[in-house]
């Protein structure tokens, strides 16, 4: 595992348009075209996040781009099976994992903020440990791969598998957009993919352990998260 040195030159490069034109020529297309394109396109400047809910995205990724960086943000709060996933992910799949963690210790945030923000104030709380340190860490990238699935959230529905990311002033690409649960279900199967044992154990979607919850069969996989809180997303994706 290594630590990122961020670098801040860009090439002169209109990434605006290159997100735009890109969403409309692989609108159709499938994920490892999608991924391939990002890979000739940005090089060495595209990077992946994973939350470790499973290494779908890695293997699919790092067949075509060995040893991409993959970012994960450690918040200090996550299950010890996440943890788990990260080191196994690291050892089987070639990809260089970076632990990307916030300015501020758990212990320190609570020094400074109070203890339990993440139940007064989940979405501070999501910024501070999860957003704000994955922003600094692609400030060295063109653009950055991501896992999110349409069928996950409402929020998710109309976003396109090459997006303007306006806010990090880079390209997101999101090659299993279209992919269903179904799809997902039989890509981990044939490929022997590496899966967070959390989810064998009715937490289809795994976020920080303060805030997730077992699920009952049949209910919305999202459910779990952030329940009570009329909250869905931590912020990333936004």
């Amino acid at each position: 595992m290594t630590t990122l040195e961020i670098e801040t030159d860009r090439p002169t490069l209109d990434l605006r348009d290159v997100a735009e034109s890109a969403a409309e020529a692989l609108a159709g297309a499938s994920a490892l075209e999608v991924v391939r394109w990002a890979s000739a396109t940005f090089g060495d400047r595209i990077c992946l996040t994973s939350s470790m809910s499973d290494a779908a995205l890695i293997h699919l990724v790092s067949k075509v781009k060995p040893g991409i960086d993959v970012l994960f943000v450690d918040t200090g709060y996550h299950f010890a099976e996440t943890i788990g996933t990260r080191d196994a992910v690291e050892a089987v799949y070639p990809v260089n994992v970076i632990n990307v963690t916030p300015s501020r210790t758990v212990a320190e945030q609570e020094r400074d903020l109070g203890p339990r923000l993440h139940g007064r104030n989940p979405d501070l709380c999501c910024h501070l440990r999860k957003v704000e340190p994955l922003g600094r860490a692609l400030e060295g990238y063109m653009a950055w791969f991501s896992g999110i699935r349409r069928d996950e959230t409402v929020s998710r529905r109309e976003r396109r598998v090459v997006e303007w990311d306006a806010r990090r002033g880079m390209v997101k690409v999101n090659p299993i957009l279209n992919w269903s649960q179904r799809e997902m279900d039989e890509y981990i199967e044939d490929n022997g993919i590496l899966v967070n044992p959390l989810h064998y154990d009715d937490y289809p979607s795994i976020g920080c352990a303060p805030c997730t919850n077992r699920v009952a069969p049949g209910d919305d996989p999202r459910s779990g998260r952030w329940a009570g809180m009329g909250k869905t997303e931590c912020g990333i994706h936004l």
